[in-house]
């Protein structure tokens, strides 16, 4: 394939996290005597930070309130996120396929890095990207650019050499604003129609879907 290298989302990207991250929030919102909503309000916040999620999920607007909020919610995720989290069927195969036609992988998440280093040592018994830059490792979060922007000088190559993979506008957002190609995944909150708004280069069902597209047509 053309890129030098493929970042990836982590959550509904290369993994299904919802179930805990679902978990989470009702248990952090009920402690804090929020009402809680449906699971697919829940799961369309998905990508978001915490404190983001926590003002739509709430309508908390006191940052201090919502970072006492954050740390409940990290509390309960110590215990389940990781084990709850599963691979989708193709992520890890793909990130092996990659690696071996030497192109180079990294991992960019609203999600912090130790937790994606946990869930991958967990599930994998390695970390199979080069680099991952997490929510605490970038300056500003998504949709500004520095976290792609960042794993690109980690990895060495020039963002007109990378391709972005995701699944919410989010990440779609973060893509153009860091001037790197894009491709989304149709296993997140939003819709084909959704992202054919914004400038991507494939929109397919699976991650196999993308790369077996993108590889025909070069």
């Amino acid at each position: 394939m053309r890129y030098r290298a493929v970042i990836f989302d982590f959550d509904l990207t290369l993994a299904d996290s919802s179930e805990a991250i679902i978990e989470c929030y009702r248990h952090t919102l009920s402690s804090f005597g929020y009402p809680v909503p449906d699971d697919k309000t829940i799961f369309d916040t998905i990508g978001k930070t915490l404190h983001e999620s926590f003002y739509i999920l709430s309508g908390e607007s006191d940052e201090d309130k919502r970072e006492q909020m954050r740390k409940v919610y990290v509390g309960k995720a110590d215990g389940v996120m990781a084990a709850k989290t599963r691979f989708y069927p193709d992520s890890i195969a793909l990130l092996q396929v990659l690696n071996n036609a030497g192109v180079k992988t990294a991992v960019v998440s609203s999600k912090m890095r130790y937790r994606i280093e946990e869930t991958f040592m967990l599930h994998t018994g390695c970390v199979p990207v080069d680099e991952i830059v997490g929510l605490g490792d970038m300056p500003e979060p998504k949709p500004a650019p520095d976290g792609l922007l960042q794993a690109a000088l980690l990895l060495n190559v020039p963002p007109e050499d990378i391709l972005y993979v995701g699944d919410s506008l989010v990440d779609a957002q973060t893509a153009l604003n860091a001037g790197i190609d894009f491709a989304a995944v149709l296993t997140g909150p939003n819709s084909r129609e959704d992202f054919e708004k914004l400038p991507h280069i494939y929109i397919g069902d699976s991650l196999m879907d993308i790369f077996t597209s993108i590889n025909n047509n070069e």
